[in-house]
């Protein structure tokens, strides 16, 4: 059954599992790596969610090209949270 485009927002921007009280991860990896190293591994993360598009039982390849396209824009410096 596929996943509604809202449920993909929800696990694509700030799910709730990248979140520990106030700080979202990505904003946690800013502030120990600095803004370029974060950068890095979000191209990073970006390859790696279209090489693997499709292929986990379970999840969509909608949700692993929104992760792509998110991870791409952090890594461009456009915050997709915002």
């Amino acid at each position: 059954m596929p996943i509604s485009k809202k449920e993909i927002d929800k696990q694509v921007n700030s799910p709730e599992h990248y979140i520990s009280g106030d700080l979202e991860c990505i904003d946690a990896m800013v502030s120990i790596f600095g803004l370029k190293r974060t950068q890095d591994y979000a191209e990073i993360a970006a390859f790696k969610y279209v090489y693997r598009a499709g292929k986990k039982a379970g999840n969509p390849a909608a949700q692993d090209k929104a992760k792509n396209i998110w991870y791409t824009r952090f890594s461009m410096g456009d915050d997709p949270r915002k």
